[in-house]
């Protein structure tokens, strides 16, 4: 192998140099030979402070390769002369011609391939960046991910190039993020608009393959996109099969309704298996509490349908106290935009508020059955703003302070109802009030009103055992965070908006205490 072979393509500046350097490896047989390797290692010193040069602009040169090969020929030449084989310097000096010749001619093909390999050792640099580890999206948990679930970096310059530009999302910076990769910069237009442009383009490119999310940074509340393998999102379907669950925990809750209806049963639970024909007593309080908790479930999978949201199996909770605490339903996919979680979460409590006022009314108007009704202390009105409003509303002067009074059932019944909504409204975690709080402030509000409402509802557990078991609840199932939204920059439209406040407000007002009392002081004036 010869210097200029090695050097071919690359190396072409060094081409006055070639004729010194085969000298530089003749043996030292005489001395004008001596003189001529002197003035070689001259040359050669430039050779390696060019060589150097070389290096530092990236060009890849064997010289290894190149110094073993030529001392391989100086060994040939050597035996060569030992053997008194004079031709072969001869045919040293014309191999030396062509030698310079050729590099002459590949003088632009090195300049060419020096902003070649320039480019090549910035994408072996690129590729030793992690770009799929960081932290998870709020809501999912972390899986073990392999090379097959990561993406790579050559669909990550598609999406930058390709999927996001200047009239939807201009990219200014990316980082890691769990699975995929979080795309910092600047939103163009309507969130809604562009998430739809780039879900449409990514879909073209890529198909089924990735999923969009378009967020609020919490570090900054300003856009970000998010793009992750599909492979790393929760499976819709869970490993144990979910009616067989929910019947267990729905015949527990029908079982805690009918106690709830027999006070007899209450005072001694001991008894209730030794007097089961007691239980048909509480069958009508269990019916109207039961109409409202199915009002309540179907006005959530009605409107999650019209959505295309979609909602797993109720759970519904017992509570020796009230009956029930409603229900969690889990949401199996992921939904659309703030606007479809709003509609979902408020049509449950809407319904049961609206059923449950309804019959709330008629107890009132109806007299009992029995003639006899239910005997309650004028007080028990206190427990509620909404309740004793009404009753004070509707009774006058007949709901005084410490005086007993006969009520339908039904008033209670549905108050219990009420009640059950208006738990289901607390603004906390991934409850109906959570996810309304969420989708008309954002995620960042909807945090702040988990902390408050848990706290608050830890100092009410100190005088009320129903706040106890509820915030015990919450912390443990429902505390949340809400799963990411597909786009969560949208928000709602307004009248949606109206409906989600009203939900809020109701639920206080049923959860709140009445203040003022029931007896009025009359101020007589006399004249004399």
């Amino acid at each position: 192998m010869n210097l200029a072979a090695s050097f071919r393509g690359n190396f072409g500046v060094l081409s006055p140099c070639s004729s010194c350097c085969d000298i530089r490896f003749q043996p030292l047989l005489s001395s004008p030979s001596f003189a001529k390797s002197k003035r070689c290692r001259l040359r050669n010193l430039k050779f390696s402070q060019l060589s150097r040069f070389c290096r530092k602009r990236e060009i890849v040169c064997r010289v290894t390769e190149t110094e073993t090969g030529a001392d391989s020929n100086n060994d040939k030449e050597k035996e060569g002369h030992e053997s008194g084989d004079e031709p072969l310097s001869t045919d040293s000096g014309e191999q030396k011609d062509s030698q310079i010749d050729s590099q002459h001619m590949n003088v632009e093909r090195s300049n060419n391939d020096d902003a070649e390999t320039k480019a090549q050792g910035g994408v072996q640099e690129d590729d030793n960046v992690e770009v799929t580890s960081g932290s998870p999206l709020p809501g999912v948990k972390p899986q073990q991910l392999d090379e097959s679930m990561r993406i790579p970096k050559e669909t990550i310059d598609i999406l930058k190039d390709q999927v996001f530009a200047f009239d939807t999302f201009f990219v200014t910076s990316q980082e890691p993020y769990e699975g995929g990769v979080l795309f910092k910069g600047n939103l163009r237009g309507e969130a809604a608009r562009s998430y739809e442009k780039i879900s449409t383009r990514m879909k073209n490119i890529f198909g089924d393959q990735y999923k969009l999310f378009l967020l609020v940074n919490p570090e900054d509340d300003k856009p970000v996109a998010v793009v992750v393998p599909k492979t790393t999102l929760p499976p819709e379907t869970t490993a144990v099969p979910e009616w067989f669950a929910a019947g267990a925990f729905g015949l527990v809750t029908l079982f805690t309704l009918l106690l709830r209806n027999v006070p007899a049963l209450q005072s001694n639970l001991s008894s209730t298996f030794d007097n089961l024909n007691l239980l048909l007593d509480g069958l009508p309080g269990c019916f109207v509490i039961a109409l409202l908790l199915g009002v309540h479930e179907l006005g959530h999978i009605f409107v999650a349908k019209s959505t295309g949201v979609k909602l797993g199996v109720p759970f519904f909770v017992p509570s020796w106290q009230i009956g029930s605490f409603g229900a969690i339903t889990r949401i199996k996919n992921i939904v659309p935009k703030r606007e479809d979680l709003l509609k979902v979460a408020a049509a449950g409590p809407l319904a049961g508020f609206s059923l449950g006022f309804v019959l709330f009314l008629l107890g009132f108007i109806l007299p009992p059955s029995d003639g006899i009704g239910v005997i309650v202390d004028a007080s028990v009105f206190h427990e509620s703003f909404l309740a004793g409003g009404v009753a004070k509303l509707l009774l006058g002067d007949v709901l005084k302070e410490g005086t007993p009074i006969s009520v339908n059932p039904l008033v209670i019944w549905a108050w219990a109802g009420l009640l059950i909504n208006a738990i289901n409204s607390i603004p906390a975690g991934e409850l109906d009030g959570g996810r309304i709080s969420f989708a008309i402030w954002g995620r960042k509000a909807s945090a702040r009103f988990t902390a408050i409402s848990i706290a608050l509802l830890g100092f009410s557990s100190l005088f009320n055992d129903v706040a106890f078991y509820w915030v015990v609840l919450i912390f443990f199932l429902q505390r949340g965070p809400i799963a990411p939204l597909s786009e969560e920059i949208t928000d709602p439209d307004n009248k949606y908006v109206a409906l989600g406040v009203l939900v809020l407000i109701l639920g206080l007002l049923v959860c709140l205490p009445y203040p003022f009392p029931f007896t009025y002081d009359s101020i007589n004036t006399d004249f004399q």
